[in-house]
Parts: C-alpha cells; sequence; structure tokens
C-alpha cells in the first residue's frame, strides 16, 4: 500500500516505512521532526521540471506527462521504490509542496507498477 503525506504533518504508525520523496529537504524541518526512513531523492522531478510547474495547476497534465518520462529514463529509481514497497507492505511519500493535490507523490501514487 502506498499513501502520500505532507512531512510537515504529524507522523504516525499507520505511515509505515516514511520516504520522503523531494529533491530538496523541507524547509524548517529537523531530521529528527520529520522522522524520514529513507531520502530518495533521486525520484522527484528533475529541478527544471519542478522550477517550471511551479505547482501551477494549469501545467498539471503537462507536469505529470513529463515526469512520467522522468520516470520511465530513471527505472533503477522507481524499481527501488517497489521493492520497498513490497518489502515495508505500507509505506507513505512525504512531500514538502502545499498543493496536496498537485504534486510528485501523487503522480508517484497512480504510478500502476507502484502497488
Amino acid at each position: 500500500m502506498v499513501r502520500i503525506k505532507r512531512v510537515y504533518e504529524q507522523p504516525s504508525v499507520e505511515d509505515g516505512y516514511r520516504i520522503l520523496v523531494d529533491r530538496l529537504w523541507p524547509r524548517g524541518m529537523s531530521k529528527n521532526s520529520a522522522a524520514v526512513d529513507l531520502w530518495l531523492k533521486e525520484i522527484a522531478p528533475s529541478t527544471s521540471l519542478r522550477k517550471w510547474f511551479s505547482h501551477d495547476p494549469r501545467k498539471w497534465d503537462s507536469f505529470r506527462r513529463k515526469y512520467k518520462k522522468e520516470l520511465q529514463a530513471n527505472e533503477s529509481i522507481v524499481e527501488e521504490l517497489i521493492k520497498l514497497e513490497k518489502a515495508k507492505k505500507v509505506v507513505t511519500l512525504l512531500y514538502s509542496a502545499k498543493d496536496e493535490k498537485y504534486n510528485q507523490a501523487v503522480v508517484l501514487q497512480e504510478a500502476p507498477a507502484i502497488h
């Protein structure tokens, strides 16, 4: 099971294995308070894609397509996430974006291979 959650929300037992999927460490967050088991920054969108998207809902469909292409080009990191999900049973993908609907964790959770 793959869940998603803002890293700023309170950690809980239901989160299972907590994976940060941002390229940058969340602002104002200590490593201890983030309670991150793994920082998988290589799976995050490229810096150029992240800056272009800028969490603009009008760019969401294009962002999803471009990000999925980046993921296809980086199969080994996606395979690592799949292995973790199978081994840990419950993983929570953590993101720092304020927008809960338009962010990379949503795209990762939608990915058919990751379940």
